[in-house]
């Protein structure tokens, strides 16, 4: 096992002084790198201001005000009340209080083989058996339906408080719906009154080559839910509405969602920091490029597919059998990949969007010599 010394850029250092390429930015953490200078900037300034202060939303702290700003400026004008939190996880948990509280109902839909976390109510809504099994009893009325395909669209209903979504399934191997699909959801949710949550942990901060994913479809969720990427490598995750949906949490009871530690200020001015630097450079614009000249240096029999979304990426293996030696072998060699929860018979790529042509050829490299 890697004992890590050091990161920088795409890298991590051990020990030793060796160097390995990380190709999956912590698990879609390091969008714009390890310890981006302006990420810690922003950390070390807001460590000489302040730390904690109290619980999130009893004073107004300006770290999470100017984040809660930024994201905003970068998304549709109904997605404007933003609620920091710690995680991914507890980003979904407050999302399906939000639905429940808002509609007044209690079933949620959500898909085969989706992943939202591990937090009691996350798991419940998590599309594999397997991960939940021996933590039952989970959450009442949750529905699973397939990815991607319209006809189970019809399960959706006035008894439907929320269906929920990654809008490129992460764990599931990077699976990918077409646009007819997610317009017929948004049509769906809206003619039966559904809350139509939207997951871009894994594939928002600009990943698949536009600041959100969903902004590929045409379409508008009513609450999405970011984290991950969002941080610049620190805590930190959301998840974001309407004014007027997210006000019903103000009252009945008045601290209908609490969190202590949610946009703390170093995390919130990290997080800002991420915002400004994925606007002001040009990574989103090079995203179809690089993910290009992964798709055509991975080549060589053993290979049998490589999905994609930007720079989040899928190589298909006959089984995990194959896969692992690889995978053990590009570590080895100074390369860092991964499987996914539920297909371990694909390489997980994704790394940071600050990766140049010249790292990516020698990652390939690298990647095709564990291959053999």
């Amino acid at each position: 096992m890697l004992e890590i010394a050091s990161a920088e850029g795409i890298y991590l250092k051990d020990h030793s002084g060796k160097k390995y390429i990380d190709l999956i930015s912590g698990i879609g953490v390091s969008n714009i790198g390890h310890r981006h200078p302006k990420v810690v900037d922003a950390i070390k300034e807001q460590l000489d201001k302040h730390l904690h202060l109290m619980v999130y939303g009893e004073y107004i702290q300006s770290p999470q005000v100017k984040l809660a700003e930024a994201l905003c400026s970068t998304l549709p004008t109904t997605l404007n009340s933003v609620y920091l939190l710690n995680s991914g996880s507890e980003a979904i948990e407050g999302a399906l209080k939000l639905a429940k509280r808002f509609t007044g109902r209690r079933e949620i839909i959500s898909c085969i083989n989706a992943y939202h976390g591990s937090s009691h109510g996350a798991l419940s809504i998590v599309g594999n058996e397997e991960l939940k099994r021996n933590f039952r009893p989970l959450l009442p009325e949750i529905r699973h339906v397939n990815f991607g395909e319209i006809q189970d669209l019809e399960y959706i209903s006035d008894q439907t408080a929320a269906f929920v979504i990654e809008t490129v399934q992460g764990e599931a191997g990077v699976r990918i719906a077409n646009t007819e699909y997610f317009q017929a959801l948004r049509k769906k949710c809206t003619a039966t009154g559904t809350l139509l949550i939207m997951d871009e942990v894994q594939c928002g901060f600009g990943r698949t080559g536009k600041f959100w994913a969903f902004e590929h479809y045409d379409i508008v969720p009513d609450i999405l839910v970011s984290a991950k990427g969002m941080g610049g490598g620190m805590p930190i995750g959301c998840f974001v509405s309407d004014k007027s949906i997210t006000g019903v949490l103000m009252k009945d009871p008045v601290l209908g969602h609490i969190t202590t530690f949610g946009g703390h200020p170093v995390s919130a001015a990290a997080s800002l920091a991420t915002v400004q630097v994925i606007k002001e450079s040009d990574l989103m614009a090079h995203v179809l490029e690089k993910e290009k000249l992964f798709h055509d240096l991975l080549k060589h029999p053993k290979i049998k597919e490589v999905r994609s979304h930007g720079l989040l990426m899928a190589v298909q293996f006959e089984s995990y059998e194959v896969l692992k030696p690889i995978i053990d072998k590009g570590v080895n060699l100074g390369v860092i990949t991964d499987w996914f929860l539920f297909d371990n018979s694909s390489m997980r790529i994704a790394p940071p969007l600050t990766i140049s042509d010249e790292e990516i050829r020698h990652s390939c490299e690298l990647i095709l010599d564990a291959i053999g």
